[in-house]
């Protein structure tokens, strides 16, 4: 039921079926996301006995006699990244054999349990086995799932890639937007007062996406070999202005190719920098605007308690608008590069991005919400949107054959960015502020920072030239890859069945 083989689509199949199997995956791993609402009925689950300062990380992690600090919780964050890109890069070629639906049903397995298993890390109070279920086992279901459509999409929408990756991708976005609430009304039905209530809705979540995994992986098709849309021809590559090969480059090649560092590093910039923002949207904009944003005229230094908890509902309410900006970037810009190219698209985002960081020291000092909170909305659509639109641009550059297994390999650019967006803005934060500057200017040399990394950015896309013809595969190559791929002809497919191909005999399935 999982090989490959059986997964082929016959020529009467919708393609227009696939994006919302691809999206049932997504929307349930970009829980990852929202995993802080997790952090603080965690942080008081033996009733807020706290440890003490002898007691640090790796003390935390075999304690069960205090509970865990926020800090020490948020190290799960940086895991389901790290063991995103580490999973993504080191299975992706697996996945281009493999096929989609098998290793979506390993990531389905990977993501809910390990939920299962931290669920049981929280029962019996061992944060080691959290980290064991969710941080590593539900990190490496992060990067099957996330890559898994990648590919197949692609090759179902050869005239619209931009648009089919952020269909999908921008379903990662938008899985906090929908776990974050179900596990907030889940731990309030299961608390007692001996329970936060943590570990059932663990349970009871990762059940519901293993479940949800596993119907997207059985929803997964891909085309046969050579499909293409009724009526649609594909561009010749001399008359093509967006680098568009039909070429294919092999995965194993793609670490001495110059144009893959160069999309890693274009990716590891405008991430970098949008990350930083998303880590410290919350506390800027209070720090920023203080008082400003309930209508007091003060700093944030002089606003009673009761103010800081009315600023911090304001604050909420701009991290859940940079989300949907977030979501939609991913679609809207993905969707755009299908018109501009995608060289195009990654330039409007460094060169945008770079006036609307530098822009934001300008709106805080003139006392402009609207503005600041504008382009940081911006800024955070262009995040999602670099995201959704570089499986589309590896296509173009280096073909569609194993560009699942090559996005993967990207990927470690999203772990690079995930340690070096936080660090420079919260070290930068902690510098300012030991200098003496004022809470509500300790952005401003951090942003001027973050412009650097998108001009070295822009410098990155404007260098990346059509992929030298030496780094592609012969036909021989490329149809032994079509074998160990398991891929048919199209000229031998059926209507309406799955084909499924054998050392001795062809066997058809029927649907």
């Amino acid at each position: 039921m999982l090989a490959k083989e059986r997964t082929i689509a016959g020529s009467g199949f919708n393609r227009w079926l696939v994006p919302p199997a691809a999206l049932a995956i997504h929307l349930c791993i970009g829980m990852a996301y929202g995993f802080s609402v997790f952090w603080l009925p965690l942080s008081k689950a033996l009733g807020g006995v706290a440890c003490g300062p002898d007691v640090g990380f790796f003390g935390q992690l075999f304690t069960t006699n205090c509970d865990w600090s926020v800090a020490t919780l948020g190290w799960m964050f940086t895991l389901f990244f790290v063991f995103l890109g580490l999973a993504a890069a080191i299975w992706g070629g697996w996945l281009e054999h493999a096929g989609p639906r098998k290793a979506g049903v390993v990531a389905a397995f990977c993501w809910g349990g390990g939920m299962l298993i931290s669920a049981f890390g929280i029962y019996v109070h061992q944060f080691w086995i959290m980290i064991l279920g969710s941080g590593v086992i539900g990190g490496v279901g992060l990067g099957l799932g996330y890559i898994s459509p990648v590919s197949t999409l692609i090759k179902w929408f050869p005239d619209k890639r931009g648009m089919a990756t952020g269909m999908a991708i921008m379903g990662f976005g938008g899985g906090a937007m929908i776990g974050s609430p179900l596990a907030a009304e889940l731990m309030k039905h299961f608390a007692t007062p001996t329970s936060v209530g943590v570990w059932q809705t663990f349970a009871v979540m990762g059940v519901l996406y293993m479940a949800a995994m596993l119907a997207g992986s059985f929803g997964y098709r891909v085309p046969a070999s050579g499909w293409k849309p009724e009526g649609w021809t594909e561009q010749p590559k001399a008359a093509s202005k967006s680098m568009i090969t039909q070429n294919h480059v092999h995965v194993k090649k793609i670490w001495g190719i110059p144009q893959f560092w160069l999309v890693w590093a274009l990716l590891t910039m405008n991430v970098s920098a949008g990350i930083g923002v998303i880590g410290m949207a919350s506390p800027m904009l209070q720090e920023v605007f203080g008082g400003e944003l309930i209508g007091v005229a003060k700093k944030f230094t002089e606003l009673s308690a009761a103010d800081k908890t009315a600023i911090a509902g304001v604050a909420a309410g701009f991290a859940a608008i940079l989300s949907l900006f977030n979501i939609a970037g991913r679609f809207f810009w993905a969707n755009l590069s299908d018109k501009i190219g995608r060289k195009n698209t990654y330039s409007v985002f460094f060169i945008l991005g770079a006036a609307l960081y530098f822009s934001l020291p300008i709106s805080a000092g003139i006392g402009s919400k609207f503005l600041f909170v504008g382009a940081a909305c911006i800024i955070l659509s262009m995040y999602g949107g670099a995201f959704s639109t570089v499986p589309a641009y590896l296509a173009d550059l280096f073909g569609t054959q194993n560009v699942g297994a090559i996005h993967g390999r990207l990927l470690t650019a999203w772990a690079t960015a995930g340690i070096i967006g936080p660090v420079v803005v919260n070290y930068m934060r902690e510098y300012q502020l030991g200098l003496g500057i004022p809470r509500d200017q300790v952005y401003n040399q951090t942003m001027y920072i973050l412009v650097g990394m998108l001009v070295i950015g822009l410098i990155c896309n404007l260098l990346i030239k059509p992929v030298d013809q030496k780094h592609f595969m012969t036909p021989e190559e490329l149809d032994e890859e079509k074998r160990l791929a398991h891929e048919k002809s199209v000229e031998n497919n059926t209507d309406g069945a799955i084909v499924q191909t054998a050392p001795s005999s062809p066997v058809v399935i029927a649907l």
